[in-house]
């Protein structure tokens, strides 16, 4: 017979300050100014989104639903995350809403009901690869609504929640460029071979490597491949440029000792 406290036990990782450590915020760019922008567009895509909908919808229909506002920080707070792009959001939302409306009609208990619809919106958004977080609430949205949204059935997919969706992405896509904010994030392929290197230094890391080396990971990193490969191809020109200027100043210092007022006379006129 299994004892199930010990097990879970044995399965945590072990506490320590290194591991309390770890559970500390991560570090943003709290320089960068773009997090009032990010504010500035969430407000005005939200408020933009409930208006458009209240003049929309029937009095009965909610004219915003929750979950929306989780979607409004990645399309806005950050509308370059493979998470936040249009058809991702669009999708995970659709998805998420007819598993929950199925769960909610066809499961009685309520807790069965919002588990199962969740992990179901989980399976269709990874296979159909519209992973979008907010849509996990979409998805319980549907079964703990109450009867505003439950009466709605499978209209809820189409209104509120496609409806909502829309206007929303339509939003960030006026907002982030008017903001100077590339969205969506369409990053041209680099057509790169997979065995051709990507740094031209180094131990030769190709495109394949890093495809391997995400997949071995066992679990979704919050960033598209090509701009990993454009990240890098950056930062080493960064370097070269960063290397070049140390070498330069190197040898300017190295020619202003030689040409120093102490210098002995015939060295300083060579």
């Amino acid at each position: 017979m299994f004892n199930f406290p010990i097990l879970i036990m044995k399965s945590l990782p072990r506490i320590n300050i290194q591991n309390l450590y770890s559970f500390r915020p991560i570090l943003l760019l709290r320089d960068d100014p773009g997090f009032f922008l990010s504010a500035i567009g969430a407000a005005l895509g939200l408020m933009l989104t409930a208006w458009i909908s209240h003049s929309l919808l029937a009095q009965d229909i909610p004219w915003l639903i929750a979950p929306m506002g989780a979607s409004a920080v990645l399309l806005f707070a950050a509308p370059s995350s493979p998470l936040a792009q249009p058809g991702v959001v669009i999708g995970g939302n659709l998805l998420a809403s007819l598993s929950g409306v199925t769960c909610a009609l066809w499961i009685q208990d309520t807790a069965l009901a919002v588990g199962c619809a969740v992990a179901l919106a989980i399976v269709a958004m990874f296979f159909l690869r519209c992973l979008h977080p907010p849509s996990g609430a979409v998805a319980a949205t549907a079964v703990l609504g109450g009867p505003t949204i439950t009466h709605l059935g499978y209209y809820f997919v189409l209104m509120p929640v496609m409806l909502e969706s829309l206007l929303l992405v339509a939003s960030a896509l006026i907002l982030n460029n008017l903001f100077r904010r590339r969205y969506p994030n369409l990053r041209p392929s680099h057509h790169r071979p997979t065995q051709q290197p990507v740094l031209s230094g180094g131990p030769g890391i190709n495109a394949a490597d890093l495809h391997a080396e995400l997949i071995e990971r066992g679990h979704l990193v919050d960033i598209d491949e090509n701009e990993l490969i454009d990240i890098l191809i950056q930062a080493e020109k960064r370097a070269e440029f960063r290397m070049a200027g140390q070498t330069i100043m190197s040898e300017g210092s190295t020619k202003a000792s030689v040409l120093s007022p102490h210098s002995p006379r015939n060295t300083s006129l060579k």
